[in-house]
């Protein structure tokens, strides 16, 4: 007798005796294939979950999508995570810069310091381009003509000349004159710039004597604000200066160049002392 697929078996001899033999080797075959799929189904489950741990390593890297993240590795803080105290706020200067010294030097309502041969040439000696001058004389007049040679009276007189300030420096056997006039406008002195005749006298003084009077000497013109100024040069033993005397030229440039550094810092010293106090 034998059962269908899995059943018990009887022997070719009959008399109802099993044939367990041959159920004995069904079973093992029974047990063998059990084992199999043990083995390929737990293989299944464990290559599962090695690619789930891949899986979730590939995300974890990948900030949550498949391709590489942009963002940086350190998350910045967020508005509140920030201290809600004000850093430091900034500073900026309360003091203004000092105005443009012309802005003074151009009007008699804002030019205003002290003016004095003594405010004009302070020093009894000065450098001028590497060279240096002794003062020897210096004044200061009024009646401007007085102060003035030849034809140059008549200009200042046209502009409302209201003052001459002077004063001679000497190097060696040369001197210069400076004068610097002094009138209520810039387009005055400008005018006086503009029509200059020669020229301003030489003031003696000192060990300087009367110079530059009757001989050729070097003479300069120049205007600054409200002031015209003018040099002239030469030799203190009575030679003449003509145009090829080039230490002559040099002591009437650099009288002209102190001149003007001297307006200039005139300007400069009233637009610093504003700034400072106001």
């Amino acid at each position: 007798m034998s059962f269908g697929q899995g059943g018990p078996q009887w022997g070719a001899g009959g008399g109802g005796t099993p044939d367990w033999s041959a159920m004995a080797e069904e079973t093992a075959r029974s047990r063998r294939r059990r084992r199999r799929w043990l083995v390929v189904g737990g293989g299944a489950l464990a290559t599962a979950a090695v690619a789930g741990i891949v899986a979730i390593a590939v995300v974890s890297e990948s900030g949550g999508g498949s391709g590489a993240s942009d963002k940086p590795s350190e998350a910045l803080p967020s508005p509140e995570d920030l201290p809600s105290s004000p850093g430091p706020e900034p500073s900026f200067e309360k003091d203004l810069p000092p105005a443009p010294p012309e802005d003074y030097l151009n009007s008699p309502k804002k030019d205003k310091a002290p003016l004095s041969e003594d405010t004009l040439f302070p020093s009894k000696t000065v450098t001028v381009n590497g060279k240096k001058y002794r003062l020897a004389a210096k004044d200061s007049t009024k009646k401007c003509e007085e102060a003035t040679q030849a034809g140059l009276g008549p200009v200042l007189r046209k502009q409302g000349c209201g003052m001459v300030f002077r004063a001679t420096y000497q190097r060696d056997t040369l001197a210069f004159t400076l004068g610097i006039a002094v009138f209520d406008s810039q387009a005055k002195a400008s005018e006086v710039k503009a029509d200059y005749v020669p020229n301003i006298a030489s003031l003696a003084g000192g060990d300087v004597p009367a110079y530059c009077r009757t001989v050729t000497c070097r003479t300069t013109v120049n205007a600054l604000g409200r002031y015209a100024f003018f040099t002239i040069a030469g030799h203190t033993d009575g030679k003449p200066a003509p145009e090829s005397d080039k230490k002559a030229v040099e002591a009437a440039l650099d009288g002209s160049d102190f001149g003007y550094a001297r307006i200039l810092q005139r300007g400069k010293d009233q637009a610093e002392a504003d700034a400072q106090s106001g």
